[in-house]
């Protein structure tokens, strides 16, 4: 099994696939965790925000060292590592008796996982045809999914079960066996590790510093790679702050649920997640369309995360129906990724994508704190189920925050649609300026 690149491909993607999965376990926990972190560590609100944005700032500050790493020593040696940090982080977070030190241990545990997705597009891109990157980049984000899924009702009861900490340690045990596997199983290319090279698959040269440079200097040039950028930031920080942190918070205080039961209706974004990214990125490989796929995701997206700042409190069927869009909708913008992808050499594919991912990272620090600042604002002086209230109001300002920063999103996937069609067909525009 091991001597077929075929098969070797899938269970090295498959290792670094067992990481992203506690990744998302890790970064989507506090949801589930806020009611015990709130009262171990005495957090307001924007405390607790701060708490799960710390693991989202260090992760956006790694991508794009990541992608020069995965572009200069490959997947290898970067995932392994991330896999044994990350572990490392988790086992500090679980024996914190304070805030400073659960926010420095949840801040390790975004480095070591700020590593592992660009890994993984990197060795996609190593391994695998480029007609196959947005399937394979589907899938790796329906991991996200399943580890989202993970993250809510099973980890609630888990917690509920043997307790936060304990569940915390049983992730870093997984994760250090995961870390292992990976050093065994990826290699740089079927080459590098002796095997046949695979139909239609690429070579993969390593860059030099000055190549990386060149490469960093275009990209920070590029247009298209901020309008990419906003996208990312927009969708993929509103998904975990969604799923991750005041999904949950918003059902408890809003509708007088429980915790497990409002973990349900933030499984099914996680579910979502886990059916509509591979989904999506399939059939934009069949297409070979990525820009018209993006913006209707985008767009359906903004009315999807609209439902609470409209309506407050509307059916519970109604926010069920938008928890899944959301997670399902992720899907479309992970074609930002392809996209970015697409536009550099195969050479400077960690670069680039590294580059892109940042910012949707960038949201995932930004949005829920901006989010906390909002709801400290209407704040009350009940508690409901463990939870600190805020007004209904107070949640559909929050929540508007959340669906104008999409919007914006909206706005330049049609920029991008406009630039793609204008160097498609460029003597329209000379005739035009004429």
């Amino acid at each position: 099994m091991l001597s077929d690149p075929r098969r070797r491909r899938w269970l090295a993607w498959g290792a670094l696939a067992t990481v992203f999965l506690l990744v998302n376990l890790h970064r989507l926990s506090t949801g589930v965790l806020s009611e015990r972190l709130t009262t171990d560590f005495g957090t307001t609100a924007a405390q607790l925000g701060t708490l799960h944005a710390s693991f989202f700032l260090i992760y956006a500050i790694v991508q794009i060292p990541t992608g020069v790493l995965a572009d200069r020593i490959g997947p290898r040696y970067v995932g392994s590592a991330g896999g044994l940090v990350l572990s490392l982080g988790a086992i500090g977070f679980a024996v914190s008796n304070s805030f400073f030190a659960a926010f420095l241990s949840r801040a390790l545990i975004g480095l070591g996982s700020g590593v592992i997705f660009v890994s993984i597009l990197r060795f996609c891109a190593n391994w695998y045809r480029p007609n196959e990157f947005a399937t394979m980049t589907g899938l790796t984000a329906g991991v996200a999914g399943l580890g989202a899924i993970l993250a809510t009702t099973p980890l609630a009861v888990t917690v509920d079960s043997v307790g936060w900490r304990s569940s915390v340690i049983g992730l870093a045990v997984i994760g250090v066996i995961a870390a292992s596997a990976i050093f065994v199983l990826a290699r740089n290319s079927p080459a590098d590790a002796g095997l046949e090279p695979i139909d239609g698959v690429p070579e993969q040269p390593s860059l030099s510093l000055s190549d990386v440079s060149a490469n960093l200097r275009t990209l920070a040039k590029d247009v298209d790679q901020w309008l990419l950028s906003v996208i990312f930031f927009a969708g993929n920080g509103a998904v975990l702050t969604l799923i991750g942190l005041w999904g949950i918070p918003y059902l408890v205080v809003v509708y007088e649920l429980d915790v497990t039961t409002a973990s349900y209706f933030t499984m099914l974004g996680s579910v979502g997640m886990l059916v509509g990214s591979p989904a999506i990125g399939w059939l934009s490989d069949r297409l070979e369309r990525r820009l018209v796929p993006l913006s209707a995701g985008v767009a359906l997206f903004t009315i999807a995360l609209s439902t609470v700042p409209v309506f407050g409190r509307p059916p519970l069927w109604a926010i069920a129906m938008s928890y899944f869009a959301c997670g399902f909708l992720l899907g479309s913008i992970m074609l930002s990724l392809s996209v970015i992808k697409e536009r550099y050499p195969p050479a400077a594919s960690g670069v680039a994508t590294a580059t892109v991912n940042t910012f949707g990272f960038v949201g995932g620090t930004v949005l829920p704190a901006a989010m906390g600042v909002a709801l400290d604002a209407y704040q009350t002086e009940e508690t409901v189920d463990g939870t600190i209230a805020y007004t209904q109001f107070g949640y559909r300002i929050a929540f508007g925050v959340l669906a104008a920063t999409l919007f914006v999103a909206f706005l330049c996937s049609l920029w991008l649609l406009v630039r793609d069609r204008r160097r498609r067909n460029p003597s329209k525009q000379n005739d035009s300026v004429r």
